[in-house]
């Protein structure tokens, strides 16, 4: 198991988690966000996107604020996830996780950020304000 001190960077932006039916195309408002997720499954489409841009009516979970572990990280580093949500059970702090090829990302309550960042700390590692980026929009086809 990995015992490294991570680095995180914490996001700006707020975040929202967004539920669509199952096979729903993905609406343009979700693409505009400095971190946007797409997992879809047999039974429901879930996206990660910036809560300012979700239209009310829609069914979703948040504010979110979302932490990066600085990668990348190698496909065979065990661990690294135990070691940053440790702090949060103890703290009783929920978490919503997402891997992509490069990184883990952390989401937490905007109200248990501070106390999530903290936790990390004590653990030693290393929490800092993520350095700003565009937000990526597809260009169509």
């Amino acid at each position: 198991m990995s015992e490294t001190k991570q680095h995180l960077n914490q996001f700006p932006e707020t975040l929202a988690v967004v539920q669509l039916p199952p096979g729903a195309e993905i609406p343009a408002w979700a693409e505009a966000s400095s971190i946007f997720s797409i997992t879809a499954t047999a039974t429901e489409t879930s996206l990660v996107c910036a809560r300012r841009s979700v239209p009310k009516k829609v069914t979703q979970q948040g504010p979110f604020t979302a932490f990066e572990v600085k990668g990348p990280l190698d496909f065979a580093l065990t661990g690294v996830l135990y070691e940053l949500l440790t702090p949060l059970v103890e703290d009783e702090i929920s978490v919503f996780t997402i891997s992509t090829y490069g990184t883990d990302w952390l989401l937490v309550a905007v109200n248990d950020a501070e106390a999530a960042a903290e936790g990390w700390r004590r653990r030693g590692h290393t929490v800092a304000p993520a350095v700003p980026v565009k937000p990526h929009k597809q260009e169509k086809k």
